[in-house]
């Protein structure tokens, strides 16, 4: 493997030992990971004592990213040199970036989750567990058709789609139950459907958000996956389905114990992506790490457009976890490239600031204490990092260099102390969400277009209110909403930079989650199957033929 190998990390006795964890809290899976109990979530070694919170988000990307991984495993690392008991709750990657566009998602340099290649590829199965429940779940739909179909399903109005951990956009469209020649036809005969990604998966929304066995299985059993011809919907209970798809999801429902590669814990668990799905790792690592440290440091995918705003509005209501403070990460090439056809001069970071600016708003329009990180790039300047540190100081805000991918901890160790600081600057806040629980959907969809987007509206395409029209008369019209976007823009237009205004947010169809207990709103041409790109990094991974070590995976 790349990177530190098994022989030179820490134990993962070691590991469970900087937690108080005794032998009864785990399951070991190999010299250096290992599943925890959910018996934890009742008997944590350290009581009932809850951590604080970090929240780590990011201005708008770049295609590469801008470093928010390696930036929350260096902050970590920084907590614990300068003593604090400390804890990341990450993401799982999905196949699909890592042989994509992006490459691997175990950060980089002297701050990665390690052992990074097994994390980056099949980690414990959680994600092949959940691909298979899904799958499940569409293959007993499809048969339930051809025996009969006694619920008397509309093979037109089926919702539920077949998934795979891998970009592929051949999938994105298919047809299922093909009739042979002279064969009868069948109810769902020669049926449209199509396929979308792992992350993308209501399954993956259902594990991430679950508190537990029970309400796995609650949650489960209220997958709507399409509608009976009379119009009323059929669920994944009706269809017997709730008891498989848990026997399939019981060992992935338990958070993964590995270790960064300074060996400071890490729990990695679920990996919905943000851009598609609500993008942070699962309530259980997150519940689990709150008692077991002082200071759980928890990604939230992309911007804070994104990852961002559905924590506050999807989780954070859902968990009734409250985070105490928000660590904005941004970068020179972040900063520059938001300024890309605004500014006049090549290199010029001045117009790109806005969209610093409003992402540092959108920290504050949901009362959270902010401390801005500027990931250091080899090609940076000071007068670069100097503008930007003077543009945060000019609106208020903390800010720490990071240097985490060069120095690891060490590098970090300013972020870290600065970010205790302002967290015991601050009493018990009361964060706010975007919208009002009780707001219609279209009533949130436009709230958070408006105040964290930037947006001056937004207009709902025919086939939208349709949808929304239905889903009220099935009383799903109260849930909150969860708005597919893309990652490159505050709009819905990723080749729109900086903070855009004028521009209207278009809708172009709305589905349900009923297990995750959310609607998600697909806005401008956001795909749920993303594809490769002309070169994409599986070209570059290989194995050594004598050794086995797996290259090309950073």
């Amino acid at each position: 493997m790349s990177g530190n190998s098994p022989r030179n990390l820490l134990p993962i006795e070691a590991i469970a030992s900087k937690l108080g964890l005794n032998a009864a809290d785990y399951e070991r899976r190999s010299a250096v990971s290992a599943k925890l109990s959910l018996n934890l979530l009742k008997n944590s070694p350290r009581g009932e004592r809850r951590g604080k919170m970090i929240l780590v988000t990011a201005t708008t990307p770049t295609s590469a990213g801008e470093g928010k991984t390696v930036t929350s495993i260096g902050l970590v690392q920084g907590l614990e040199r300068i003593g604090k008991s400390a804890i990341i709750t990450s993401r799982e990657p999905s196949l699909g970036p890592v042989f994509g566009m992006k490459g691997g998602a175990a950060g980089g340099g002297r701050s990665r989750i390690e052992p990074a290649d097994q994390v980056n590829l099949h980690f414990h199965g959680d994600f092949h567990a959940i691909t298979s429940a899904h799958n499940l779940l569409s293959a007993l739909i499809d048969s339930h058709l051809f025996h009969g179909n006694p619920l008397e399903i509309d093979p037109d109005a089926i919702s539920w789609p077949r998934t795979l951990d891998m970009n592929d956009r051949a999938l994105r469209r298919i047809t299922v139950s093909v009739t042979e020649p002279g064969q009868p036809q069948r109810d769902g005969s020669n049926r449209a459907t199509g396929f979308l990604i792992t992350a993308a998966s209501e399954i993956m929304a259902i594990l991430a958000l679950a508190s537990g066995r029970q309400d796995l299985r609650n949650r489960i059993g209220r997958i709507v996956v399409g509608a009976r011809r009379n119009g009323a919907p059929v669920t994944a209970a009706d269809l017997g389905a709730t008891g498989p798809m848990l026997a399939l999801l019981q060992e992935a429902l338990l958070p993964n114990l590995v270790q960064t590669s300074e060996g400071t814990p890490a729990l990695v668990h679920c990996g919905p992506f943000a851009n598609i799905a609500h993008g942070t790792s699962s309530v259980i690592s997150h519940q689990m790490g709150l008692r077991l440290a002082d200071y759980v440091v928890n990604e939230t995918g992309f911007a804070s457009d994104l990852g961002l705003e559905k924590y506050m509005d999807l989780v954070m209501p859902s968990s009734g976890i409250q985070p105490s403070l928000v660590v904005l990460v941004t970068t020179v090439q972040s900063v520059r490239q938001q300024g890309e056809g605004i500014a006049q001069a090549p290199g010029d970071l001045e117009h790109g600031l806005a969209n610093l600016a409003r992402h540092i708003a959108i920290v504050h329009s949901f009362r959270l204490p902010l401390v801005v990180a500027i990931n250091r790039f080899p090609g940076d300047t000071d007068a670069e990092l100097e503008s930007l540190r003077r543009f945060c100081a000019g609106h208020g805000v903390d800010v720490a260099l990071s240097q985490a991918f060069a120095r690891g901890g060490e590098g970090t160790v300013a972020l870290a102390q600065k970010v205790v600081e302002v967290i015991d600057a601050n009493p018990p806040i009361q964060p706010r969400t975007a919208y009002a629980a009780g707001d219609s959907a279209v009533e949130k969809i436009t709230q958070v277009a408006r105040s964290i987007y930037g947006a001056d509206g937004v207009v709902f395409s025919e086939q939208a209110q349709q949808h929304l029209d239905r889903l009220e008369r099935w009383g799903f019209g109260h849930l909150p909403v969860c708005i597919a976007k893309t990652q490159y823009s505050l709009s819905d237009d990723p080749s729109l930079r900086g903070a855009p205004t004028g521009w209207t947010l278009h809708i172009a169809s709305v589905t349900l989650s009923a297990g995750a207990g959310f609607l998600v709103a697909i806005a401008g041409s956001m795909l749920l199957m993303p594809g490769l790109p002309r070169l994409s990094r599986a070209l570059e991974i290989d194995v050594d033929d004598q050794t086995g070590e797996i290259t090309g995976m950073a």
